[in-house]
């Protein structure tokens, strides 16, 4: 029986999970993979999924894993091992945002969910992560009915907690490479705002890399009356945020890359209590480790001057939430597949959509084993609307992109790209 890949996910939009709560997600992805006759594992990296399917060379039995496969820590046998022909692993994320759904579709979320800081917050796949779920299992769909056609290992993984920046990370911890067969190549795509039936895709940086960084600033309270008995870390906090603006506009070349984002900011309860601390959320980005020690630097920098420069008693306390590596295409392996999505979509529909800003955890995986990455993009909006968008000039006003309470997919043709897509990378480093 064909999957409903429309109701799948629109079922997945309307219930979507918060990171490392993706129980229900996963369990539909584990028994569509089941059903398709996958050996499935659940629970890897706590609500991750991996799905494997062993298809033996169709002319030779079954042969060797390819040359150049980086090997074993040891000698152990392992199910590794027992992967016949190049082995693909194929990646997809599926958790959702705490963001309060505005899109105005029929099959909106209307979910909540509590975060990590037990609050309770509305949930959306702000993200595109149930598209990106449902095209993952529509290409393991379509590769199965031609498995004829083409012979070695297809990994499925569903990953969890991509938005913490921690899923890959948390399923590699828990041994998956060595619990399940070693890749080759690790392939992913993400749905962006650009026209369905797009690919962007270059070799080399495709995605920043990324820190995370909480600040407390401590200060010391007391009567909003008496601000001069206090250090006020609202005002230190105010200071620090204009003075961030700076690193990137005045101390970084203009011909490099890098983002200093506020992206939350808390202090006090009442209108006249000055509050002992103020907490900052930062975000940051960058190209290459070069540009990020340096960025990574005067942000500290800046911060502890402006705590100083407020008459703060105490240190600013700078934690860091989570770093990601730039996501980096390998070139060989990114020709290939770019010429691949040419044949299959046509030259003018794949293109170099530069070097994105975001950041992602997929990299881990080609990281750690040691293996080549080819991540894409892929549009999700209607061609005509994106268009008109253009035409008009406004198409970052009228285009909701990725973590926008209005970000929406075009649901078709978007599937269909996706799972070609994913269909066609994967039909390219297989046999």
């Amino acid at each position: 029986m064909t999957i409903d890949l429309e109701a799948l996910f629109i079922d997945l939009h309307r219930n979507p999970e918060l990171s490392f709560q993706e129980v229900r997600t996963a369990g539909i992805a584990a028994g569509h993979l089941r059903d398709l006759g996958f050996e499935v594992t659940e629970g890897v990296g706590r609500t991750g999924v991996v799905g494997v399917l062993r298809n033996p060379s169709r002319t030779s039995g079954t042969p060797s894993r390819t040359s150049g496969t980086p090997s074993r820590a040891s000698g152990t046998p392992s199910r590794a091992s027992e992967a016949p022909g190049p082995v693909v692993w194929a990646r997809a994320d599926m958790d959702a945002l705490p963001v309060v759904e505005e899109s105005g579709l029929p099959y909106a979320s209307t979910a909540k969910g509590v975060d990590a800081e037990g609050h309770e917050v509305g949930v959306m796949h702000a993200c595109g992560h149930d598209m990106h779920v449902t095209a993952m299992i529509g290409a393991a769909e379509e590769l199965v009915r031609t498995r004829d056609e083409w012979s070695g290992t297809l990994v499925v993984v569903i990953q969890p907690a991509e938005e913490f920046g921690a899923g890959a990370r948390a399923m590699l911890d828990d041994g998956a490479l060595d619990r399940f067969p070693r890749p080759d190549i690790v392939i992913g795509q993400h749905v962006t705002p650009f026209p369905a039936g797009v690919i962007g895709v270059r070799p080399g940086p495709q995605m920043s890399a990324s820190d995370g960084l909480h600040v407390v600033l401590h200060g010391r309270g007391g009567h909003g009356s008496r601000p001069h008995s206090t250090i006020d870390p609202v005002v230190m906090a105010a200071a620090t945020v204009m003075r961030l603006q700076t690193v990137v506009s005045r101390e970084v070349d203009p011909h490099d890359l890098a983002v200093v984002t506020v992206g939350a900011i808390h202090a006090g309860t009442k209108n006249n209590i000055i509050p002992a601390e103020a907490t900052l959320d930062l975000s940051l980005r960058y190209p290459d480790d070069v540009l990020r020690s340096r960025v990574l630097a005067k942000v500290e920098r800046v911060i502890k001057a402006e705590a100083m420069a407020s008459g703060a008693t105490v240190d600013p306390t700078i934690e860091t939430l989570h770093t990601l590596p730039a996501t980096i295409n390998d070139d060989a392996a990114t020709e290939r597949a770019t010429a691949a999505f040419r044949a299959a979509f046509g030259e003018e529909n794949v293109i170099d959509p530069g070097l994105f800003t975001g950041s992602e955890d997929v990299s881990w995986f080609a990281r750690d084993a040691g293996v080549p990455l080819v991540f894409w993009f892929w549009g999700g909006i209607a061609p005509a609307r994106y268009a008109a968008a253009v035409a008009q000039g406004t198409v970052d006003s009228e285009i909701a992109t990725n973590h926008s309470p209005f970000f929406a997919v075009e649901i078709h043709p978007t599937i269909e790209v996706g799972v070609q897509a994913l269909t066609v990378a994967a039909r390219e480093f297989l046999d």
